[in-house]
């Protein structure tokens, strides 16, 4: 069931179950391999799991090519990690929202310092469960 994740229980559960992560504003690594938009989803990936990183402004990341938008997501993936700005959330809400039911991630993280309470609770209306100002790296290391 879709909801407001925010217990150490239901965050630790979601973390260990992941597999796939799509990471929206995914950096490069080459002019800040320390900016957690590159380092946390290094770390997911050398972690064993599949990463895809969606930046427009890049063509690849982590050494693989990066989508344009999760528009361009071939199939659902676990978690959707969003580093971007809280005022970019409705725009990306949109694009959410417009995918088919099937093609939907299961749970939407938004990074630390990022909160839009009015789109987590659209994106929980639609079915997906939300994670809001979280660190993913924090609880990737935590629940290895």
């Amino acid at each position: 069931m879709a909801s407001i994740l925010e217990s150490e229980a239901e965050l630790g559960a979601l973390v260990r179950a992941m597999r796939t992560i799509a990471v929206v504003g995914i950096k490069d690594g080459q002019n800040d391999p320390d900016a957690p938009a590159y380092s946390i989803p290094l770390l997911l990936a050398e972690s064993g799991r599949s990463v895809i990183g969606i930046n427009p402004t890049i063509p690849s990341a982590l050494g693989q090519p990066t989508l344009g938008s999760v528009a361009e997501l071939p199939a659902a993936v676990d978690v959707i990690d969003v580093f971007r700005r809280s005022e970019a959330l409705p725009e990306l809400a949109e694009q959410l929202l417009a995918l088919p039911a099937s093609k939907r991630p299961r749970t939407v993280w938004f990074q630390s310092g990022i909160r839009h309470d009015e789109v987590a609770a659209k994106l929980v209306a639609a079915g997906m469960s939300v994670v809001q100002d979280r660190c993913l790296g924090v609880y990737a290391r935590r629940y290895r």
